[in-house]
């Protein structure tokens, strides 16, 4: 373990957690600030020609600084993970440091992927499927502030979806959950993938499907990443046990 992390009292722990977490809100800051000026090739790209509307004076602004918030966030995530990670590091014994650094960049490959999967693969049916309910007399006008909240959303809720194997990851590291656990409950688990992707997507088949099969895949990745946890416990202990 590091001596500087032993030798600090809480005060210093406060204040090098203030200090850090003043760092992300600054980054946030100026990333919003950033992604502000550029608001309107931001959302031209998101819109994918679609004629967005707003109904209400301060409506567009407000979607604009909206959107550039939460592009903010996250163009702001690798900066996140860094002072989460250097702020617990050292504290941490090598083997511990090298589970928490697989963790972070986990984490923030498995959150890029969701936002990759949900925006090139799921967002295109779900927004033909809304559209395939327009008519002559039924136009797709959709106000900028309600399409802002709704693609943030629909981002936000496949990059969590994705973190899923950590938490099984994270789970089975402190035997909460084992994977011949996971392995029996595999019937369950589809049937909560099935209702999870009729819930997060549009009621088509074709964006259920394409939601439910990553979330199986997700969760095979769960369990073997809960085998790894259960052979690392397994050798620690054998380790224990041989100095006795």
């Amino acid at each position: 373990m590091d001596k500087k992390s032993n030798n600090m009292t809480i005060i210093e722990h406060l204040s090098e957690l203030r200090r850090r977490f003043i760092l992300v809100l600054i980054t946030i800051l100026l990333a919003t600030i950033i992604c502000f000026l550029y608001a309107s090739p931001i959302l031209d790209h998101l819109s994918r020609g679609i004629t967005l509307i707003y109904i209400r004076p301060s409506e567009a602004f407000m979607a604009h600084f909206h959107l550039a918030v939460s592009v903010g966030v996250f163009a702001s995530t690798p900066m996140i993970f860094y002072q989460i990670v250097a702020f617990m590091l050292p504290a941490l014994y090598g083997k511990e440091k090298r589970v928490l650094l697989a963790a972070v960049v986990l984490m923030f490959l498995l959150f890029c992927l969701g936002l990759a999967f949900a925006w090139f693969v799921v967002f295109p049916y779900a927004m033909d499927f809304f559209a395939s309910f327009a008519g002559e007399k039924l136009l797709p006008w959709y106000t900028v502030s309600e399409y802002v909240s709704f693609v943030t959303m629909f981002l936000l809720a496949f990059g969590l979806v994705f973190q899923s194997p950590l938490i099984f990851w994270v789970l089975g590291a402190l035997a909460l959950v084992s994977s011949r656990f996971l392995r029996k409950s595999r019937k369950y688990a589809l049937v909560v993938i099935l209702i999870l992707a009729a819930f997060l997507t549009p009621p088509d088949v074709v964006s259920q499907i394409l939601m439910a099969v990553p979330m199986l895949g997700l969760y095979e990745l769960g369990i073997f990443l809960v085998i790894i946890a259960e052979a690392r416990r397994k050798k620690r202990t054998q380790a224990l046990v041989g100095e006795e």
